[in-house]
């Protein structure tokens, strides 16, 4: 994939296509707005703290280098506004742009993960479907956006990583042992909480991003 992006613009366009997708009212967004989902706690990570200027410069490295972020103007709106254009450089399905906007913001997950993390973005009828939609992003003619990592110790499930930001570091699965029966008790355990913490961060993310859009709204009347 003739493409490669830093960490920021990688969170810059995530963050513009799941606006789209989550708040589609307050969509496109302001530099106000977008920074804001940038700095978002929930459905985040790494969680990062930018400013207003290392965003633009994101932006225009998305907008002239790569061509896949716009600069509009929304009628009524007194501040400019910033959309994604991906779709015009790729064509994806919307599970597929569902996955890819997850593995960005989130970095690799398992089928299972990205099912219940992406419920927010697109309603998976199950893990067949995940399943299908990685495999189509593997295998795109114009090159993979999506990579098989292997299975690591103490997890039962591989990974899958998107490849926006060039090849995935593997690490060294000879120079770790398997984990204690107890671990992968644990580990287990855990997973049941899983779809309920994922729900918790979707409803979080909502408030954040009406909080950032009210407060935009205010400035105008100040």
């Amino acid at each position: 994939m003739l493409i490669k992006l830093s960490d920021i613009e990688l969170r810059v366009l995530a963050c513009l296509i799941e606006k789209e997708i989550t708040t589609p009212d307050y969509y496109p967004l302001s530099l106000n707005s977008l920074t804001a989902a940038c700095n978002q706690k929930s459905n985040r990570e790494p969680e990062m703290k930018v400013d207003d200027k290392a965003v633009v410069q994101a932006l225009d490295h998305l907008r002239y280098e790569h061509h896949i972020v716009w600069h509009v103007t929304v009628p009524g709106s007194r501040v400019p506004k910033y959309k994604h254009d991906i779709q015009s450089r790729w064509k994806f399905s919307a599970q597929e742009l569902a996955i890819l906007c997850e593995l960005m913001l989130r970095g690799p997950q398992t089928v299972g993960e990205l099912r219940t993390h992406g419920e927010r973005l697109y309603k998976f009828t199950g893990l067949d479907e995940v399943e299908g939609a990685l495999q189509e992003l593997i295998g795109r003619p114009e090159g993979a956006f999506v990579a098989k990592l292997p299975r690591e110790p103490g997890r039962k499930e591989p990974r899958f990583a998107h490849l926006f930001a060039g090849d995935v570091a593997v690490p060294n699965e000879a120079s770790e042992p398997p984990p204690e029966p107890a671990r992968l008790e644990l580990m287990a355990d855990n997973e049941h909480f899983l779809r309920l913490e994922s729900e918790i961060a979707s409803l979080r993310s909502e408030i954040d991003s009406i909080k950032a859009q009210f407060a935009e709204f205010k400035k105008q009347f100040e």
